[in-house]
């Protein structure tokens, strides 16, 4: 049967993945994205993946609206839109992200309420939007991706640690609230994998941007293997989703073996504080050369 599935932050990356993911399944798919020009593509995009499926292959639809998840009127006109054309909704994917890095004590608190008002509040929103819609349908499965630094804290990573952490907390607290009522929850925790979140990362360590440009570079992980592993787990209506390997070992040595994880944690933070004052060190040396006027 034919889903109706609504997807945050579809206009790139991991949200358009799991637009053409759910599209192929069948379902309807509503993509929502800030950013209208990008949207448009994204749309045509899976629009187009429909049309060449071929004869006999299930067909969905695939709409676009322009969503700012930090609007609470555009979330009410986007539920408007549900129930007028749809008569309701199925799946709401809450995917829209940014992210900052950078040290605790150098990170401005703008960039807090950037990342915590997209990546936590977005989420809240989006769910308050539609687990009322689910409830009175008795029927529903909220999709809410975080992080694995929302389970495992890296450092210099504050803002977006605590915002993923939230989701994670949102979620734990709604899978149980909200099981009575027919409604499932699943939330997604990645690690590194391609996509285009380091376009607009932002952080005031340029040794942090660097590592997170080389982290993301360097993964073998596409976003559409990230979106098959979503779409499998909404249809097994499974809880935590942690999409790679080196996740799930993080993830369990955490929980079962504490000791061993703090002292690889304290390693990793020791080698990355070093990366960044090298950075510092050059970046004084290379300011102290155009003063004296070298090459």
């Amino acid at each position: 049967m034919s889903r109706r599935v609504l997807i945050t932050g579809a206009g790139s990356g991991l949200g358009l993945a799991l637009a053409h993911r759910f599209a192929a399944a069948g379902d309807r798919v509503l993509l929502t994205d800030v950013d209208g020009d990008a949207l448009v593509a994204a749309v045509a995009a899976v629009a187009g993946a429909e049309a060449a499926v071929g004869d006999g292959a299930p067909t969905a639809s695939a709409h676009g609206l322009t969503l700012d998840v930090r609007s609470d009127e555009r979330w009410a006109a986007v539920r408007g839109w549900c129930e007028e054309h749809w008569g309701g909704l199925d799946v709401l994917v809450s995917n829209a992200g940014v992210a900052a890095g950078g040290r605790f004590s150098r990170q401005p608190i703008e960039d807090w309420d950037w990342v915590l008002e997209i990546d936590l509040m977005g989420v809240v929103r989006g769910c308050r939007t539609f687990v009322p819609l689910m409830e009175a349908q008795g029927s529903g499965q909220l999709v809410n991706v975080a992080s694995l630094a929302g389970l495992i804290n890296p450092p210099a990573n504050a803002a977006y640690n605590v915002a993923k952490a939230g989701v994670v907390s949102l979620s734990e607290t709604l899978r149980l609230e909200l099981e009575p009522a027919g409604i499932g929850v699943t939330v997604v925790c990645p690690s590194f994998f391609r996509t285009g979140l380091t376009a607009t990362f932002r952080s005031p360590d340029a040794a942090v941007s660097g590592l997170m440009d080389k982290l993301v570079g360097q993964s073998s992980t596409p976003a559409d293997a990230i979106a098959a592993q979503v779409v499998d787990a909404v249809a097994k209506r499974r809880f935590l989703l942690l999409t790679d390997r080196d996740g799930r070992s993080s993830y369990l040595v955490k929980r079962f073996l504490p000791p061993l994880f703090l002292s690889q944690a304290r390693k990793r933070t020791r080698r990355l504080l070093e990366r960044i004052a090298a950075a510092e060190a050059d970046g004084a040396s290379a300011v102290a050369a155009s003063d004296r006027g070298e090459a």
